[in-house]
């Protein structure tokens, strides 16, 4: 049986706790909005957004049992990256705990911290709400933010190559699937 988007709300703030249900509620918030005015249905940019970091609550350690016990198919980079292993964990996780059978809604969970190329509307509204949702205040945000009310692809690539300075500068792993998922846009018209 699949929940209704309240019943997933009120164990969202169980499973999450106050400041990561926060950060979930103000991606799906920003997921809403940015569907709305990209052509999305903004309800499933809010359940994606809502559920997005469900798996963000594990260890690393319990990170790779799920995944080893789930036995997904995951590349070194993600095992490796408890910052990305999250996403495929909470996306498997989410069809048999709370019953989320959607798969574009469990595909934008899954990309949510590297995108991809070829990824949907949703999975590209998913990856921006989560960087630009009102919680969230550093260096750079303010012209992604401006330029999410105007163009979608634009917005994108700030992200992305924001996020992929970041990571190099802070000396972790970066996962191809960015730079791919960078590239793909700059050869897009979309």
């Amino acid at each position: 049986m699949e929940l209704n988007l309240e019943e997933i709300r009120e164990i969202m703030v169980r499973h999450l706790g106050k400041d990561l249900f926060r950060h979930s509620l103000g991606t799906a918030q920003t997921a809403y909005s940015l569907a709305e005015r990209y052509g999305e249905e903004p309800e499933r940019a809010y359940l994606a957004g809502m559920v997005h970091d469900y798996g963000k609550v594990y260890s690393s350690e319990a990170l790779r049992r799920w995944a080893r016990g789930l036995k997904l198919k995951l590349d070194q980079v993600t095992l490796a990256e408890p910052g990305l292993l999250h996403a495929p964990v909470g996306a498997a996780l989410l069809p048999l705990e709370l019953g989320l059978k959607d798969a574009g809604v469990l595909r934008a969970v899954a990309y949510h911290t590297t995108c991809r190329p070829g990824a949907s509307l949703l999975e590209r509204i998913v990856y921006l709400a989560d960087y630009i949702e009102p919680g969230r205040e550093f260096p750079g945000l303010g012209p992604v933010r401006e330029a999410a009310e105007k163009n979608l692809r634009a917005a994108l690539v700030m992200v992305v190559e924001q996020t992929i300075r970041r990571i190099l500068d802070r000396g972790r792993l970066l996962h191809p699937r960015s730079v791919e998922f960078r590239n793909s846009l700059l050869r897009s018209k979309i």
